[in-house]
């Protein structure tokens, strides 16, 4: 009767004890979600942000850069946030089309072209 009675009393208490650990093995399926989440979505996205704003922190001028919208274009003046790209030349003129674009609409810095490296060494 004595144990009965024990076992009435303790009985609920390791219930609980165990219940607790379920909570665990619950959240743990949740837990491994959100890891993966993170490491396949977030944190490849705040590197990229990262090596694009300092892209756009290096920018300097004559480099020849991409647009957003496709744009190519060298830089011939960068203010805060508005940068003065040189798109190309009047037909049968010394005139320059230049266009302002925002600093954050430019995609890429392009590389140059080797004809263009040696016209800017001459």
């Amino acid at each position: 009767m004595r144990k009965l009675i024990a076992i009435l009393i303790f009985a609920p208490l390791f219930a609980q004890e165990q219940g607790g650990g379920d909570i665990f093995r619950a959240l743990l399926p949740l837990i491994f979600i959100f890891v993966i989440f993170y490491l396949l979505l977030i944190y490849p996205q705040s590197r990229a942000e990262k090596k694009r704003k300092a892209m756009l922190a290096a920018l300097k001028k004559g480099d020849r850069v991409i647009t957003s919208g496709g744009i190519i274009g060298t830089i011939q003046r960068i203010d805060d946030n508005i940068v003065n790209l040189k798109v190309g030349q009047v037909t049968g003129g010394n005139q320059s089309v230049v266009i302002k674009v925002e600093k954050s609409a430019i995609r890429a810095v392009l590389k140059p072209e080797a004809g263009e490296e040696k016209k800017e060494k001459k």
